[in-house]
């Protein structure tokens, strides 16, 4: 019998290379897992240079971060995808800049969470990210769109989990900010930036964990394999 036939996906990614790193293991992981043998991931990979980006965030100059993705965009439309995955949650914050120039589908980090939150029948769910991801209606108002309850850290607190994402990625801190917004009544926790599931496991947390990194490279997979 012939093999099954992948869709070619671009991925944008860089942002960090260690977070692509690990969707492009998930992804061909996926992929082996579905279809066997020496199967691997159709894919496409742009990986920027993340230094000017970090620096564009702290000036919040979304307009010149969006033009570089949609350029990204454009270039792995012009090699061959026929659909785009942003390989990070705070950039997805410009995802219609990207979607502008190349009109190809685009896998949504935040609808691929909340449809593996919404799969295990919860409803009350704490989010850690960026302060971008974490406040903004960007990524957490499709989760409210979706019919989620959503529990943010206090000031403080929040300030912390941005500062440690940045600067240092201190697993300790991060499940103490998971145990305050379970006895807040989560019954689960988005780990909303690709880099904090490089850290926190389902054992460090007493709530039910979502690593977006993982969810968004199993959609990945069901894209590859969907016509």
């Amino acid at each position: 019998m012939a093999a099954k036939k992948q869709r070619t996906l671009g991925i944008i990614g860089g942002m960090s290379w260690e977070s692509t790193e690990s969707y492009y293991r998930l992804i061909n992981e996926g992929i082996k897992a579905k279809l066997g043998n020496l199967h691997s991931a159709d894919l496409l990979i742009h990986s920027v240079d993340f230094a000017p980006i970090g620096e564009l965030q702290a000036q919040g100059a979304w307009d010149e971060m969006g033009a570089i993705l949609a350029k990204s965009g454009k270039r792995l439309q012009a090699a061959g995808a026929q659909g785009l995955l942003i390989a990070t949650n705070t950039m997805h914050k410009v995802i219609d800049d990207v979607q502008a120039v190349t009109n190809l589908p685009i896998i949504h980090i935040a609808d691929a969470t909340a449809k593996a939150i919404q799969a295990q029948g919860l409803t009350k769910i704490a989010l850690l990210g960026t302060q971008f991801t974490m406040t903004q209606d960007f990524y957490k108002q499709r989760l409210i769109d979706a019919g989620l309850q959503v529990l943010i850290p206090e000031n403080d607190a929040r300030a912390e989990v941005h500062r440690i994402i940045y600067d240092e990625l201190c697993q300790g801190q991060y499940s103490q900010v998971i145990k305050d917004l379970a006895n807040k009544g989560a019954e689960g926790v988005i780990l909303g930036c690709t880099e904090i599931g490089l850290l926190i496991q389902q054992a460090d947390s007493p709530i039910a964990v979502f690593d977006t990194t993982a969810i968004h490279a199993a959609a990945a997979v069901d894209f590859l394999l969907s016509h």
